[in-house]
C-alpha cells in the first residue's frame, strides 16, 4: 500500500473515531490524578480506617470492580454486552481454589482434598497442574484467554452482535454452572470449594496476611485501570470505538472488526479471571452460586449505573452497588432485588450515561445545550450518521 493510500486510510479512520474517543476518556492529568486518588483510598486509607471484617468486604468489592473494568472496555467502548463474565470469573476462582485445596492437603500430608475422601475418589487428572503455583498463575491467565478467543472470534467473524451476543453469553454461563454442579465428586458440586488454610505458603487466617492479600487485589485493580486507560487513548481504542459506531466503515477501510472485538473480549475475560482468583483467598469460598446468571447480570448493573463508557464509572459503580447490596440486603433481604432493578431502570431512563455523566450533563445544561448524554457518549459529530467522504466533497465544492 502506498504512502498516500495509508495516509488517506488513517485520515478516514481518524474522522470516524475522533467523535467517539473524547467523551468518557479523561485527559492524562485527570486520569492519573483520579487513579492516584483511588489507589490512595484503597491502599492507604482503607487498611488504616476499616476493621478486618470491613476490609475483607472491601476486598470483595475490589474484585467486582476488576470485572467491571473489563466490562467497561468491552461494553462501554466496544458495544459488546458481556453478560457472561461469570464464566471467566469462575475459571480464575476455581483455578486458585484447586491450588489452595492441594496446598492445604500437602500440609496435612494427604494427596487429595478432604471432600474427595467423602466420595472415595482419587485425584482427577485435571487437578494435577494445580500442584504448581506457577502453572496455576499461568492457567488463570491462559484458560480464560483461550476460551474467550475461541468463542469471540468465531462469533464476531459471523457478525453476531447485540442481543444475540448477550443471549449467547447467558447460555454459556448457564452451561458452565450446570457443569460445575454436576461435578459433585471432583469439584464438590453446588457446595463449592472452601475451608482454605494457606495462600502460596502464607497462613490465610493471619490478619497481616489477609491485609497483604487485600493489598495485592487493590494493586491489581489500579494496574487494570491503567491498562484500560492506555487502551482507551491508544490507536486501538480509536479502532474499538469506530467499530462500535461504524463497523461496516471500519471493515471498508481494511481493518477486521472481528479481531478488534476479540482482543477486547479476551482482555475483559482475563481481568474477570484475575478478579475471581483474588476473590477466593479474600472471601474464603467459591461455589456455582457466585457465578450464575444473576451474578453475571449484577456485574453489568454496576457498570451501567456507574457509567459504562468512562474510565472511573465502572469501578465506582461496581463498588457502590456491591456496598449497597451488602448494607441494604441485611435490613431489607426481600426488597434489595427490587430496589436494584428500580435503580437500573431509573439510571437507564434518566441518566443513560451513568452517574459518571452527571458532571458533563450539568455542564451541557449550564451552557444551554439541548439533550442529555447518551449511553454511547457520542460527540457532536456522530460517526454513525456522518460521512467522511461526503464531508470532503462538500469542502471541495465550497472551495
Amino acid at each position: 500500500m502506498s504512502t498516500t493510500a495509508t495516509q488517506k486510510k488513517t485520515g478516514r479512520l481518524a474522522r470516524i473515531s475522533a467523535a467517539g474517543t473524547s467523551p468518557g476518556v479523561p485527559s492524562p492529568r485527570t486520569a492519573y490524578l483520579g487513579i492516584a486518588l483511588i489507589a490512595m483510598g484503597l491502599l492507604v486509607l482503607a487498611p488504616a480506617l476499616l476493621t478486618p471484617f470491613e476490609l475483607r468486604q472491601m476486598g470483595r468489592f475490589v474484585c467486582y470492580a476488576m470485572v467491571a473494568v473489563g466490562i467497561g472496555l468491552a461494553w462501554g467502548r466496544g458495544g459488546m454486552l458481556t453478560l457472561g463474565q461469570g464464566v471467566f470469573f469462575g475459571i480464575g476462582a476455581y483455578c486458585m481454589a484447586m491450588h489452595m485445596q492441594l496446598e492445604d492437603a500437602a500440609l496435612r500430608g494427604e494427596e487429595t482434598p478432604q471432600f474427595m475422601g467423602t466420595f472415595g475418589v482419587d485425584l482427577p487428572w485435571f487437578w494435577e497442574p494445580f500442584h504448581s503455583p506457577l502453572m496455576t498463575i499461568l492457567l488463570i491467565l491462559l484458560l480464560p484467554a483461550a476460551l474467550a478467543f475461541a468463542l469471540g472470534y468465531s462469533v464476531f467473524k459471523r457478525k453476531v452482535r447485540g442481543a444475540y451476543f448477550a443471549i449467547l453469553n447467558q447460555a454459556m454461563v448457564f452451561a458452565f454452572v450446570t457443569l460445575l454442579v454436576g461435578q459433585q465428586a471432583t469439584l464438590n458440586g453446588s457446595n463449592g470449594l472452601s475451608g482454605f488454610e494457606s495462600f502460596f505458603g502464607f497462613a490465610i487466617h493471619d490478619p497481616a496476611n489477609r491485609q497483604m492479600i487485600y493489598m495485592i487485589a487493590a494493586a491489581l485493580l489500579v494496574i487494570m485501570m491503567l491498562v484500560a486507560y492506555w487502551m482507551m487513548r491508544s490507536r486501538f481504542g480509536e479502532l474499538l470505538v469506530a467499530t462500535r459506531d461504524a463497523e461496516e466503515r471500519v471493515r471498508f477501510l481494511g481493518y477486521d472488526p472481528a479481531i478488534i472485538k476479540t482482543i477486547t473480549f479476551v482482555t475483559a475475560a482475563v481481568m474477570a479471571s484475575v478478579a475471581g482468583a483474588m476473590f477466593v483467598p479474600l472471601v474464603g469460598i467459591i461455589s456455582p452460586a457466585e457465578l450464575g446468571v444473576v451474578p453475571s447480570i449484577a456485574f453489568v448493573i454496576g457498570v451501567a449505573i456507574g457509567g459504562r463508557a468512562t474510565l472511573f464509572g465502572p469501578v465506582l459503580g461496581a463498588i457502590a452497588v456491591a456496598w449497597a447490596e451488602s448494607t441494604l440486603a441485611e435490613n431489607f433481604p426481600s426488597g434489595w432485588t427490587y430496589f436494584q432493578g428500580l435503580l437500573l431502570i431509573l439510571v437507564i431512563a434518566l441518566l443513560p450515561g451513568g452517574i459518571a455523566s452527571v458532571g458533563r450533563y450539568l455542564r451541557w445544561k449550564h451552557r444551554g445545550e439541548a439533550g442529555k448524554p447518551t449511553s454511547e457518549d457520542p460527540a457532536p459529530s456522530d460517526p454513525a450518521t456522518s460521512d467522511p467522504e461526503s464531508e470532503n466533497s462538500q469542502k471541495e465544492a465550497a472551495s
